[in-house]
């Protein structure tokens, strides 16, 4: 049988590995733009079906925040015409994106943060709010960023005073508040959007601000310093090391807050892609399903520029403590774990069957190895047959 099939891979190869691909002569405007062909047939029934249809709507977080990044760099490869749409919208942050997965119609995926059900569970505003979602995947670890005079040196420090920690409805309050109670700490904390918290920090009206984000974050980035300012260290005490990891700022970062050869160490936290628990019999969860395929399958290309370098953070099979993961996304990754094993398998075999030959292209091995996939399929059908007459 394997002689078999190396003879058919090598007749394959030679009627498809070395033949000239005929290429389209003619340019055709209609294919262009998918918009274009919908907004001139405006009316059509199934043109507005298919739109609907295919479109993931995914809730960000605020304006130069990494969020919003990660929403445009999912929109800009994944968007395929009229099969799948990724419509990012600028939200509010952590706490109103879990409340809009929820409750705003429409919203098939949003971007939190791990520690906000938790707290939201712990502070009494929810309960078993966990078994309500679901996780695509754990996106990327968000750092704790504490701009403050120079003559602060650590949290400590910072103890009854004013501190910025953003507007209420993001994550980065629950964070911070999180972080110094564990730490003991009393702060007289004060929720103010974050540029204009550090215009009032250049005029002494607060004594720190606090930014949870992935780095580099564009308001921390972009703060223009006179050097009386610094990223201040956040020390990774024993209370904090159940729910947060430890992690480094450096010059490379933030060149205006941080001299060069020096670093700030802090604490992380990560970055969930979360969606609403549906149903696998739902609409809603059929587009999540399809959203997953093309996310997945395209994912190598996000750790590549002009991404955000963040997505080199991202590891798709990552698991994460006290979440279930959405039942496409865990099929998805044990097919492709299977189909790994089958990629290595075949291109050992490709290799021995070629005969010195060149390889055939992308395209054409793509082709063979799905004839190699069904004919392993078939293999270990026969085996388990054999193996199931032989007990009778």
């Amino acid at each position: 049988m394997r002689r078999l099939f190396g003879a058919a891979i090598a007749a394959m190869m030679i009627a498809c590995g070395f033949s000239a691909h005929a290429e389209e002569s003619e340019f055709d405007p209609a294919k262009v733009s998918d918009s274009l062909k919908a907004i001139f047939q405006f009316g059509s029934v199934q043109t507005k079906q298919a739109l609907n249809a295919n479109t993931v709507t995914l809730i960000t977080g605020t304006i130069g925040g990494t969020y919003v990044q990660f929403g445009a760099d999912l929109a800009s490869l994944l968007d395929d015409g009229n099969s799948l749409r990724v419509l990012p919208i600028v939200g509010r942050g952590s706490v109103q994106s879990v409340a809009d997965i929820l409750f705003l119609q429409g919203v098939d995926l949003g971007v939190v943060r791990a520690d906000t059900l938790d707290y939201l569970e712990r502070k009494g505003f929810a309960k078993d709010i966990k078994k309500q979602f679901t996780y695509v995947t754990k996106l990327y670890n968000e750092e704790m960023q504490v701009i403050a005079p120079r003559a602060v040196r650590n949290l400590r420090d910072l103890e009854g005073r004013r501190v910025s920690v953003d507007l209420p409805n993001g994550g980065t309050f629950v964070t911070a508040l999180t972080v110094f109670e564990r730490l003991g700490l009393r702060a007289n904390f004060l929720y103010i959007e974050q540029r204009i918290a550090m215009e009032k920090l250049k005029r002494g009206e607060v004594d720190a601000v606090i930014v949870v984000g992935g780095k580099p974050y564009k308001s921390v980035s972009s703060f223009v310093n006179d050097g009386r300012f610094h990223l201040v260290n956040v020390d990774y005490d024993r209370p904090l090391q159940t729910d947060y990891l430890p992690a480094t700022l450096t010059a490379k970062d933030y060149p205006n807050l941080i001299a060069e050869g020096e670093k700030v160490d802090t604490i992380a936290v990560p970055a969930v892609l979360a969606a609403y628990n549906w149903a696998p019999n739902t609409d809603r969860y059929r587009k999540l399903a399809t959203f997953v395929d093309a996310f997945f399958t395209k994912f190598p290309a996000f750790q590549n520029p002009p991404f955000h370098p963040k997505w080199k953070e991202v590891s798709l099979s990552a698991p994460l403590a006290g979440w279930q993961r959405l039942p496409a996304a865990s099929k998805w990754l044990e097919s492709h774990a299977m189909e790994g094993t089958q990629r290595d398998r075949f291109d050992d075999f490709l290799k021995q069957s070629s005969s010195g030959r060149a390889l055939p292209s992308e395209a054409d091995r793509e082709a063979l190895f799905k004839q190699y996939q069904a004919w392993e399929a078939e293999k270990n059908g026969n085996a388990r047959a054999q193996a199931a007459r032989g007990q009778r």
